[in-house]
């Protein structure tokens, strides 16, 4: 009985009956949390639901008008010209964002508000309930009594209290967007819904007349800018083509609208000279021929001549006929000779006059030819000079034809926008507002849903903050986290009859004991412990009850097991067998050496008890001495296993002291009591004196809405632990 405790590495360990390596699904996690904690949630749905309900009863019922309208991306144009806004703009992703938004814009509410002049009596304010403040009601039923600033201030209000109660709901996939107000009169909310359309319809035509106009003035600055800049470059293309002596005839226009010169002053006679020039120079070839040919040849084919000749041979003909027949002294001979010889000298002439002329025509068609090459050598160098001068007057050009550009276009856009704004506006009514027949509000089925989908909302909230806050076990595979082997979970029950229900061998609490006796015998290499302690982090947790309940367990094996109540503070252990405390440990640690005479034998075979004992004023005292590690030793001696139900660990020293006499101890923990911060914090104190932890018991499992544990029943521990006079008899 006295052999060392050698446990197993941890790792080791063959499958406990408690499955602790299944994870629990984390559906059924959340469900146990809800189940935990249902009467909370219970509790606050219904005072949402009720609070619903109240609202409902109370509220004052709200009349809903709606009108649609239609907001086309672009509008139908009568007139070719385009609009100042490009129409790709309106194919923007933000256009009907921008819309929407506008249909709020307080701008817009303010037209609403002014059209229906809803500010002049507080009829207005008073169908919302809303309370002016003392110098904004109108007393006396007129605005004319209020300031300007308060006009404002109700104006202000006004628009404010007409957003409130605006809403707008665009049809998906369409260009329809319907447009609601709610108040509590229903005539109100008509009114107001169509003036807020057509005020909206209104606004988009005045934005663009507006736009219009702004653009015109633009325009007309520019306009006026650049005909001063067209102006000026007109003129110092003039001053520099007179400066440079460019006389343009004929010009003309390109097809990216640029002035091009096709023919100067200069280019034109260059042109004439040379057409001069070529004749003169054919008329001088011409003569230069007929000079070399000779003049006989000239003379031979001159008409006069020939006709000269014809007559001189025909009166040299008569002449020889009448010298033959008449003297030298005949008259007509006389005569005949006469007219022969002016013929001679008439054909000597004509051929002299022929060849004069021949040498004058070619030297005056030569001298010509020579002028004109002379003057269209000057013209050539004027040409040049010319050319070089066009440079610096085609940029003055360029510039011209660039300024007269901008201008048309300024001008010709100035004369679109003036007609751009007569296309029918993109936005029209598709059905006006009507009298609401019925209030849309209360709606008693939406606010319940609404109360009850937000009381639960409101209780998930809870709950989760609490779970967060709580950091007690809730999980008993959560004891990992604590570096402890899980040796049962033990149900928790109604009632305080747990011997009772432990003695039952058909029970679940009997067979939660068993399964952890047998996890505890699978801990070291040779079974059972020879003793151990049972220890809790603090009263009430389960730790005397498991003490008796797993002494019985051991007994029913045939084990002869002793339990000693080390709980001598608040001994219980003789109140759940029926034993009188009357002596016991206390007697013992004190210096009672009759040990036989403290120990009791119980109804349960195999098993006997060592009561507390009267309560010590020092029990720490009492267990810093050699006298308990003494009696573990003796007891050793005499059973087989030891089983102490020793106190809790929160704010005591006994346990630490206590620790080494036995084998190991049993951690016992209540599920969702004490924090986790606290079990490891007194976890660490034991580890701190070398103490060996077999593992963990989880006491007051709850496992209804659970699963993996297997347990159907539980029993509850309404026990207080007290320390001094007042301490009861019953604990756990």
């Amino acid at each position: 009985m006295n052999s060392p405790l050698v446990p197993l590495p941890q790792q080791a360990h063959p499958q406990l009956v408690t499955d602790t390596n299944t994870a629990e699904p984390i559906l059924l996690r959340y469900w146990d949390i809800v189940f935990r904690r249902r009467w909370l949630v219970i509790a606050i749905v219904a005072a949402a639901v009720a609070a619903g309900i109240a609202v409902t009863l109370l509220q004052t019922p709200a009349f809903t008008a709606e009108a649609r309208v239609e907001i086309r991306r672009s509008q139908d144009n009568v007139t070719d010209v385009e609009a100042v806004t490009p129409s790709d703009a309106d194919q923007d992703l933000e256009f009907y964002q921008t819309q929407y938004a506008l249909l709020e814009a307080r701008s817009l509410a303010t037209r609403v508000v002014r059209r229906l002049n809803l500010t002049r009596t507080d009829d207005f304010f008073n169908t919302f309930g809303v309370e002016l403040e003392e110098g904004l009601r109108l007393e006396d039923g007129s605005a004319g009594s209020l300031s300007r600033e308060q006009v404002e201030e109700r104006n202000r209000e006004a628009v404010d209290l007409f957003l409130r109660h605006v809403g707008i709901a665009p049809i998906r996939g369409s260009a329809l967007v319907d447009l609601r107000f709610t108040s509590p009169d229903p005539v109100l909310s008509r009114d107001i819904t169509n003036a807020w359309a057509e005020e909206y319809i209104q606004s988009n035509l005045d934005r663009r007349f507006a736009s219009s106009i702004e653009a015109r003035e633009f325009l007309s600055e520019q306009l006026q800018a650049l005909r001063e800049r067209l102006e000026t470059s007109e003129r110092d293309l003039v001053n520099y083509a007179a400066n440079s002596g460019i006389v343009t005839l004929s010009q003309q226009r390109s097809a990216n609208g640029r002035t091009e010169t096709d023919r100067t002053l200069t280019i034109a006679d260059i042109e004439a000279l040379n057409t001069e020039l070529a004749v003169a120079t054919a008329d001088r070839i011409r003569a230069e021929s007929r000079l070399q040919r000779g003049v006989d040849t000239a003379i031979v084919e001159n008409a006069t001549l020939s006709g000269l000749r014809q007559n001189r041979a025909e009166i040299a003909a008569s002449l020889s006929s009448l010298e033959a027949r008449f003297g030298p002294e005949y008259p007509p001979l006389q005569s005949l000779e006469a007219q022969l010889a002016q013929l001679e000298r008439s054909i000597t002439q004509e051929e002299s006059r022929i060849r004069t002329a021949a040498r004058t025509d070619f030297e005056q068609a030569r001298q010509r030819e020579q002028e004109l090459r002379g003057r269209i050598t000057g013209l050539k160098q004027n040409l040049v000079s010319e050319q070089q001068a066009s440079i610096q007057y085609n940029i003055y050009q360029r510039e011209v034809d660039t300024n007269r550009q901008l201008y048309d276009g300024l001008l010709q856009r100035f004369k679109e926008i003036g007609v751009a704004g007569v296309g029918t506006n993109n936005v029209s009514i598709v059905d006006r507002a009507e009298v609401p027949r019925s209030p849309s509000s209360p709606n008693l089925l939406i606010n319940l849903l609404a109360s009850l989908i937000g009381g639960l909302a409101i209780a998930a909230g809870v709950v989760f903050a609490l779970e967060q806050i709580d950091s007690s076990l809730r999980d008993p595979t959560a004891v990992r986290e604590l570096g402890l082997t899980l040796l049962g979970v033990i149900p928790k029950v109604e009632g305080d009859e747990v011997i009772d229900a432990v003695l039952d061998r058909k029970s679940a609490i009997s067979e939660a004991y068993v399964a952890a006796q047998t996890n505890l015998s699978l801990l070291t290499d040779r079974g059972l412990p020879d003793s151990f302690i049972l220890t809790s982090t603090r009263p009430s947790e389960g730790k005397s009850s498991s003490a008796v309940a797993l002494a019985i367990s051991l007994a029913r094996t045939g084990n002869r097991t002793i339990l000693i109540d080390a709980d001598i503070r608040s001994p219980s252990v003789g109140t759940y067998l029926g034993i009188a405390n009357e002596k016991g440990l206390t007697n013992y640690l004190t210096g009672s050496s009759d040990l036989a005479a403290l120990l009791a034998q119980t109804e349960q075979e195999n098993l006997t008890v060592m009561t507390g004992g009267p309560q010590p004023p020092n029990a720490a005292e009492l267990f810093s001495t050699r006298r308990f590690g003494e009696l573990i030793t003796e007891l050793k001696r005499q059973f087989d296993i030891v089983v102490v139900d020793a106190p809790p660990m929160l704010g005591l020293a006994d346990v630490p002291l206590i620790s080494n006499s036995v084998d190991g101890i049993i951690y016992t923990i209540e599920s969702n009591g004490v924090q986790m911060r606290g079990i490891r914090n007194s976890i660490e104190r034991l580890r701190i004196v070398n103490a060996h932890v077999f593992g963990a018991l989880v006491t007051k499992y709850e496992q209804q809405g659970r699963s993996g544990f297997g347990y159907g029943y539980g029993y509850g521990y309404g026990y207080d632990y007290g320390y001094g006079d007042n301490a009861k008899d019953t604990k756990a």
